[in-house]
């Protein structure tokens, strides 16, 4: 299925905070919800960590890796047939959003582009589907490659599995660009990848229109890479290709 998805060009903000990502007060917070065949959770083992020592879970040297040593561990052009990779440009700019219940805060870190607890390096990338280029509907996910010390990285996955969890009903925030509301979050069906994999979605609004933003956890070690698609064309919710997933995770030390 081809996925119209897009990359916030020229800054992290994952969000569309400035141009009002939340629904308007008001808004009907239950319509739409039906789940889709493709949106709704896995009954499959795929979004569990593997079992310690199984033939599943790679092994890890469990370093925390420098932000010299992410680049090169990052993925290339080249190395996922298809997709052309880059750094992502604007990063110095991070969102600002803060959730209204603390529950929903690591949710609200990643949409940022600061995943929490605070990583020792990060490292952004994008990979775009040269097949589509050209394309309004091309395919691009952004990719955030975090370091952690000791346990910050086992500790990321699990905050965000419960925040997951605990914000099932939307969530609302409050940032530099004024409010925004998360009207749904779900678990989605993950690609087996690393030591842990982990997918969900959130759904926000650009000018009433349902945006469906997807994301997909890897821990190996002490690394976390977070991928990113959004479909700002459509309210099918896009998918972060398995390609890149178990490429990048095969990757990580």
């Amino acid at each position: 299925m081809r996925v119209r998805t897009t990359a916030v060009a020229s800054t992290l903000v994952l969000c569309l905070a400035a141009a009002g990502c939340g629904p308007e007060d008001g808004e009907d917070r239950d319509a739409g919800k039906k789940p889709t065949a493709s949106q709704t959770p896995a009954a499959s083992a795929s979004t569990d960590t593997p079992e310690a020592g199984s033939s599943a879970t790679p092994a890890s040297d469990g370093r925390t890796l420098t932000e010299a040593e992410l680049a090169k561990v990052a993925l290339t052009t080249g190395e996922v047939k298809g997709y052309e990779v880059a750094p992502l440009e604007g990063t110095d700019e991070r969102g600002t959003e803060k959730a209204g219940t603390e529950a929903c805060r690591p949710i609200a870190a990643i949409i940022n582009g600061s995943p929490e607890p605070a990583p020792a390096a990060t490292v952004f990338r994008t990979a775009m589907d040269t097949a589509e280029e050209g394309k309004d509907d091309q395919t691009v996910v952004t990719e955030i490659l975090t370091s952690h010390p000791k346990g910050g990285a086992e500790e990321l996955l699990r905050s965000v599995r419960e925040a997951v969890g605990a914000c099932a009903g939307g969530f609302r925030t409050t940032s530099e660009d004024g409010p925004s509301t998360y009207t749904e979050v779900r678990t989605l069906p993950a690609t087996e990848a690393g030591q842990e994999s982990f997918a969900y979605q959130v759904t926000g609004s650009l000018e009433g229109v349902r945006v469906p933003l997807v994301f997909h956890l890897v821990r190996t070690g002490s690394t976390v890479v977070t991928f990113y698609a959004a479909n700002f064309l459509g309210e099918t919710a896009p998918e972060v290709p398995a390609a890149l997933v178990t490429a990048q995770a095969a990757k990580l030390p």
